[in-house]
């Protein structure tokens, strides 16, 4: 074994937690033993194993109630469990509806024991894989962004594919003025603080943060998950971003800072999937209208979300925009039409 795995076995017979002991040990497992369920629960938090053996009849907390207990806590709700019973029958039953994944029977038989433990071992090994793959994408992406990608389906998307989405970017005003006259400490300080409060926005609309890039970031929304009204989702997520950002803002002038937050967005297909190579991956999004956002964004005043043509069209009715004529923007062969976002006009879902 790679690494060492903790079994933790609950029985109020001393010599069953010895015998446990003796046949599990050799095999490899740190075994740590509890003389009552309520014991065995309690130290959960501090010993956290990988298993655990529980006798089913006990007194005052049965197998049946530890089982139980264990599987109504999301903290433990996976953790591999086997029931330890020597009647079968009814009590295995019941023992399995609590939510016990598999049996022994006394006398312990040493190599139905080992065979066991081990098999409970891989599913809680492949688990907590998945669990630190979603930790490590959650730093990325929201949650249920995170689980999707590590499932097969996701693995299918990171492949690469085409879909609609609503590209929003966002950076800020005064910021070169301001990293040029304060601390670079504070300056970190600042973007720390810019990037969480935007961050929790980002997973709560369910968008995906392709990256950011110093002061700016960009988001899209309806990929990898897809998003309904994910143009409208995209246009609350960033009307909650400026507001947001301008109660930073407050704080950040009574310290002498002026920055504001300048946004664009656009609508359309674009080809998704991962980039980078092996040990630095990204999940991006490619095609026009990543960069039909950007530069509106780049043309935004201070709190102005600047819209294409296509997105406006898309958010009639459903948010109230003003005709800003038509831009100049860097790399387009013609002007673009452009939309000013002032507010919302329908309530968000619920």
């Amino acid at each position: 074994m790679s690494e060492r795995r903790k079994v933790m076995a609950i029985d109020d017979t001393p010599e069953n937690l010895r015998l446990v002991e003796a046949l599990l040990g050799p095999a490899g497992y740190d075994v740590v033993t509890a003389a009552s369920g309520r014991d065995g629960i309690a130290r959960l938090p501090t010993e956290r194993p990988d298993l655990l053996l529980v006798d089913l009849l006990m007194p005052e907390m049965t197998g049946f109630d530890v089982t139980k207990a264990i599987r109504g806590d999301e903290q433990w709700r996976h953790l591999p469990i086997i029931v330890i019973t020597a009647t079968g029958g009814a009590d295995l039953v019941r023992a399995l509806e609590a939510g016990a994944d598999d049996f022994v029977a006394k006398p312990f038989d040493r190599n139905e024991l080992l065979a066991r433990v081990r098999s409970l071992i891989r599913v809680k090994s492949y688990y907590d894989t998945v669990q630190r793959q979603r930790e490590e994408l959650s730093r990325f992406f929201s949650p249920a962004i995170a689980e999707l990608i590590t499932s097969e389906e996701g693995k299918r998307l990171l492949e690469g594919h085409r879909r609609p989405v609503t590209v929003v970017f966002c950076d800020f005003r005064g910021f070169t003025q301001f990293s040029e006259t304060v601390e670079p400490e504070e300056v970190l300080t600042v973007l720390r603080t810019y990037h969480q409060a935007m961050g929790e926005l980002i997973a709560e609309y369910g968008g995906t943060l392709e990256h950011f890039e110093g002061d700016g970031m960009m988001v899209f929304l309806n990929d990898p998950i897809e998003v309904p009204d994910h143009e409208v989702a995209a246009i609350r997520m960033a009307i909650a971003m400026r507001d947001r950002f301008a109660d930073l803002a407050a704080g950040w002038k009574k310290r002498g800072y002026d920055l504001g937050l300048g946004f664009g967005a656009a609508v359309g297909y674009a080809t998704l999937g991962r980039i980078g190579y092996e040990g630095r991956y990204d999940y991006a999004a490619i095609g026009n209208v990543t960069i039909l956002a950007s530069r509106l964004s780049a043309r935004a005043e201070a709190g102005q979300i600047l819209i294409s043509q296509r997105l406006n069209a898309a958010l009639e009715g459903k948010v109230e925009t003003q005709p800003v004529g038509e831009l100049e923007l860097k790399g387009m062969s013609r002007p673009v039409a452009a939309f000013s976002v002032t507010r919302a006009l329908v309530p968000a879902a619920s």
